[in-house]
Formats: C-alpha cells, structure tokens, sequence
C-alpha cells in the first residue's frame, strides 16, 4: 500500500488516507488501495471498529484527484465514480462500525467518503463541502444520494448548488457531524468511542447497523418486517441471554460477540 496506512489494536482498526502533500485526494490507486483495505477488514473478526481518517493536520480526504480527472472522458469518468461508490458501499454495508474522525478537510470525495461512515467526529478545523458543480461536474461518489438522507433535501441542495464550504460547528447543527473535538482530542475520542461500542453486544450493534441500513432503502412495512426478523435473531445469541441474565442480576454482562 503506498496510499493507505493501516494499524491494528485491541479490536480497532485505524486506517489512514496517506497523501498528505495532495491534501489526501482520492485518485483511482487510493481508491483501490482504500477497498483492498476494507474487505479485508471486513472478512476479520477480530476487528470490531474502524476509525477512518487522514494524514496530517489540514486535510481528511480535500476531494478527488482533479490533476487525474481532468482528462477523463464520459466512459472514464463513470468508471471512476463507480469504483468510488462500491468502496464507499463496502464500507457502509461492513458489519463494523466505522468511524470518520475528520481533521480538517472533507470537500467532495471527502465529504462523501465520510458520508458513508455510520458515525463522523469532526475536528475544530474541519470544513466540509460538495464543490463539484463549481468544476463542471456533480458529486459523483454518491454524495447526491447520501447528503440528502442525512441533512435532508433542501439542505442537501444548498450545499451542492451553492458549493458552500461549512466547518464543524454548521456540520453538526445540520447533522452531518455527531461531534466536534480540537484536534488533539479526536483520535483519542474516536478511540474512546470505538472501545464504548465494543463493550455492548457486538453482535446486536451489527445487526442494527443492518437494520438501519437496509431498513433506510425498505418500505415501511418491510421494514418493520426486517426488523423483527432481526430482533428474533437476537434471541439465537449467547450476548442475548448474557445481557439479559446480567441486567436481572444486576452485573456487567460479559459479552462475547456471538
């Protein structure tokens, strides 16, 4: 990997977009570096949580490669906004929990790419924004579909039309930051988050991760149908009657994931 670094420690995977004198913009190697990584997480059970962040104190993900993009013609251009939305796909299907720990830019790509993580800590400095339609093209990595299922449509559009960069305090008042931390804090936030997540029922977070998810792309009967498919899951579990039997007897239940 010449674009992607990747630790490991007790159950949470960090994985770091590493183009620190490109702002970490996404070209089509970091692309294919970031899904490489990402399924191979996904198909390990010992990681539970993943932060995602990027290298260096200005920038998360500034957007895609325009020096890259620029000669692309219409076949090339949805070959790349394709490969984009299957990474970002993958990382929003995994049965982890990813965690954006933005520290500074997420514009375009960027933004999108935080978008398709369930939970996003912002930093005092970051800045997001969707400043495709100002370079002649629209948010390709589906940050028309994604934006607008988080702050709404009218907002949504707004930001896309306008191309208005907004930092963390406005990101966190429309929904698109859970939280905002000063730089220093944030990996250590999103670490303390990670371990809080771990310490309840894995399994039973993965599953509501799944019945949000899909639940989101469902109509309402279906839905509530998947859900309780679901829940019923729950009851097949040893976590299941772990908490349960903790919670009668007053004790910290010991869960194992299965």
């Amino acid at each position: 990997m010449e674009n992607i670094l990747f630790k490991e420690e007790n159950g949470i995977a960090e994985v770091t977009i590493n183009r620190p004198k490109a702002l970490n913009a996404l070209n089509t190697q970091t692309l294919k570096e970031l899904g490489v990584v990402i399924r191979d997480i996904a198909e390990r059970k010992d990681i539970k949580v993943v932060i995602i962040t990027g290298s260096g104190e200005k920038s998360f993900v500034a957007g895609a490669d325009i020096t890259e993009m620029k000669s692309k013609n219409a076949i090339e251009g949805r070959e790349m906004a394709r490969l984009a939305q299957k990474v970002f796909s993958d990382i929003e299907n995994m049965s982890q929990i990813v965690i954006a720990a933005v520290n500074g830019y997420a514009l375009g790509g960027g933004c999108e790419l935080s978008m398709a993580c369930d939970i996003r800590l912002a930093s005092t400095k970051a800045k997001f924004g969707q400043p495709e339609v100002g370079l002649g093209i629209i948010p390709g990595f589906a940050g028309t579909q994604r934006l607008p299922r988080l702050v709404g449509k009218g907002i949504a559009k707004e930001l896309i039309f306008t191309t208005d960069m907004i930092d963390a305090q406005e990101a966190y008042r429309i929904g698109l930051a859970n939280k905002i931390y000063e730089p220093e804090e944030l990996i250590i936030k999103a670490k303390e988050m990670a371990a809080k997540i771990m310490s309840k029922g894995i399994y039973a977070v993965s599953l509501a991760k799944s019945s949000i998810n899909n639940g989101l792309n469902m109509d309402t009967e279906s839905a509530f149908n998947f859900e309780a498919d679901l829940f019923g899951l729950c009851f097949a579990t040893e976590d299941q009657k772990e908490g349960m039997e903790a919670f009668v007897g007053k004790k910290k239940p010991n869960f194992k994931g299965c």
